[in-house]
């Protein structure tokens, strides 16, 4: 009877066994059971425009030009440099305009969804300086870190809403990728090991935002008609809004004013 018994047990085991010891399928017919790893989707294609209305202007500048002050370079950046370097802070174009002012869309998309871009932004150090010194992103979107400089620099991302990094680059023709996963404007970045070095990273969820350049302007295009909260950020001088409305096919303006009393 013993042995009986053991030989229904073994048995038993064996068609287990068969069947996929441990959980199988519960669909059956010996099919493998699915992986719980998530699938990684492929890098979605640049966002396609949602919209036909755009909104553009210029970041005028108030009162005296602000003068740019020399930057205490080391030897050792100072060599890397065929000129002296200015501070980077506060720039008024000839144009008496503003550079280096992020201008978004920070309400009115609602209910909208952007796929992530596959190409990445890409952000240097060369002459012991960043580039771009502002710069938006979008979330989840790659930043690719470069360093053109024959000598030891660092990244340290201070944000406050996204995870903070800090690392080293030593060697000319490093590269190395990071991304941040939530919105947050703006992101301080920095080198402690030359510490004037400073950028900052506007993060969105939607590709609608510009940086002003040499003439002072900027153009966001591409939008859906509607009414938005466009934000205009300057690292010296802070945030100024203003609520737009723009029609399918037109183009509104949206223009600021900063000086050095706002």
């Amino acid at each position: 009877m013993r042995l009986n018994k053991l030989s229904l047990l073994v048995a038993a085991c064996s068609l287990i066994a068969s069947t996929g010891c441990g959980g199988g399928s519960e669909s059956g017919g010996g099919e493998p059971a699915a992986s719980s790893e998530p699938e990684r989707a492929a890098p979605a294609a640049a966002t396609e425009p949602l919209g036909t209305a755009s909104i553009s202007g210029s970041i005028a500048f108030s009162g005296d030009a602000v003068e740019r002050k020399l930057v205490r370079q080391d030897p050792e950046c100072s060599a890397l440099n065929p000129e002296p370097v200015q501070t980077e802070a506060v720039i008024v174009n000839a144009n008496g305009t503003l550079k280096n002012v992020f201008v978004y869309v920070k309400e009115g998309l609602e209910g909208h969804t952007f796929p992530t871009p596959s190409e990445p932004v890409v952000f240097d150090q060369h002459g012991c300086m960043y580039n771009p010194h502002v710069f938006g992103v979008r979330t989840g979107q790659t930043i690719k870190i470069l360093n053109s400089d024959p000598l030891l620099h660092n990244i340290h991302a201070l944000p406050e809403a996204n995870r903070p990094f800090n690392f080293g680059m030593p060697k000319q023709g490093d590269e190395r990728e990071r991304s941040f996963a939530t919105p947050e404007v703006m992101v301080k970045i920095k080198c402690d090991v030359h510490p004037w070095m400073g950028a900052w990273a506007g993060v969105l969820d939607h590709p609608y935002f510009s940086v002003s350049g040499d003439e002072g302007s900027f153009s966001i295009d591409g939008l859906p008609a509607g009414t938005y909260t466009v934000e205009a950020w300057h690292e010296e001088y802070g945030a100024q809004t203003m609520s737009v409305t723009v029609g399918d096919g037109e183009a509104a303006t949206a223009s600021f004013t900063y000086g050095a009393s706002t």
